[in-house]
């Protein structure tokens, strides 16, 4: 039995869904009340459960021998670091506990490229540059930086478990959808007319989600593995979904200083429940250091990431599948 925690999320509902590829038996960890239309028409068993409280996890982590741990909370707005501790550590902790509780043959834990230092521009970040909440970027990347490290406590204690890093995230299954999934339909319906300056590493929320279970079926115990895809502009990315679409493509990008007033002004009437579309984290984001390096993943997992365009291509594809866009 597998159990995936954040099965409803974009790269837990594809991981779940190449999981049942492969033939096999899949449970979800559902929290109670979350939205699972995601998971709408496949063979899995939903327990719920919730990972800041340990004593929920025990129906889930009954007869599961290998858990994927993807369950935690994404926020780039200010004012919520206790959130993001409690999800993304204790959650984390929680889990760790639950695995060694119940004999868990594997662990498969999906850190972040933001849990790793923010070293400046020109460094290579590399799976031996370590995991330092001090060092880490913004709140969230300190609380999954914090999270990984219960998970290397727990490694101690006998716990046989891998990490895995993905870069940002775009593709199918986007059913939130996600700030870069948002970032096209408003771009194709007209919404967005200009672009952003900067860029990230962005990968196939499917390379990901293979990725993943390579790790799992490859991974040597208590090691890291970036899941990093490609190194592209937001004019890029805005410019191949125009090509796709049949669209002009922008032919501006807003100003860093300009976009920045826009981003405080959109956190401040978003409020703290809701999550705008662009922050001053965000905007920091794609004009960090993004320069990360796969060769361990690609030589130890056979990792390959497929490239960009047609991501694009087949997001574009789902979104208007699904009357998104």
């Amino acid at each position: 039995m597998v159990l995936v925690t954040g099965a409803c999320g974009h790269i837990g509902n594809t991981l779940v869904r190449k999981l049942l590829e492969l033939g096999e038996k899949v449970r979800a960890l559902v929290f109670p009340g979350e939205d699972t239309s995601s998971l709408d028409g496949l063979a899995v068993e939903q327990v719920r459960g919730d990972v800041c409280d340990r004593k929920s996890l025990d129906d889930a982590f009954t007869g599961a021998d290998t858990v994927f741990h993807l369950a935690g909370m994404v926020s780039i707005i200010p004012g919520r670091k206790d959130l993001l501790y409690r999800v993304n550590v204790i959650g984390t902790r929680n889990i760790v506990d639950a695995c060694l509780s119940h004999q868990v043959t594997r662990l498969i834990y999906t850190s972040s490229v933001h849990a790793l230092p923010d070293l400046p521009k020109g460094m290579s970040i590399t799976e031996s540059s370590g995991f330092s909440p001090i060092s880490a970027f913004g709140e969230y990347g300190k609380s999954k930086a914090a999270a990984t490290l219960e998970v290397f406590d727990g490694i101690k204690k006998g716990l046989d478990a891998v990490i895995c890093c993905p870069s940002g995230v775009i593709g199918p299954n986007d059913y939130k959808p996600s700030k870069m999934g948002q970032c096209l339909l408003d771009f194709v319906s007209g919404r967005l007319k200009l672009s952003l300056d900067g860029g990230y590493d962005f990968v196939d929320v499917r390379d990901v989600a293979t990725g993943e279970i390579a790790a799992w079926k490859k991974g040597r115990t208590g090691e890291t593995y970036i899941l990093s895809g490609e190194k592209i502009s937001v004019m890029q990315i805005l410019s191949l979904a125009a090509y796709q679409e049949g669209l002009e493509p922008p032919k501006f990008s807003i100003p860093y200083f300009l976009a920045r007033i826009g981003a405080f002004f959109m956190t401040l009437f978003a409020g703290k429940k809701k999550e705008p579309l662009l922050t001053t984290d965000s905007l920091s984001i794609l004009r960090s250091n993004y320069n990360f390096k796969n060769e361990k993943t690609v030589s130890e997992l056979g990792y390959k990431a497929r490239r960009l365009d047609e991501t694009i291509s087949d997001t574009l594809r789902w979104f208007r599948e699904r009357g998104m866009s």
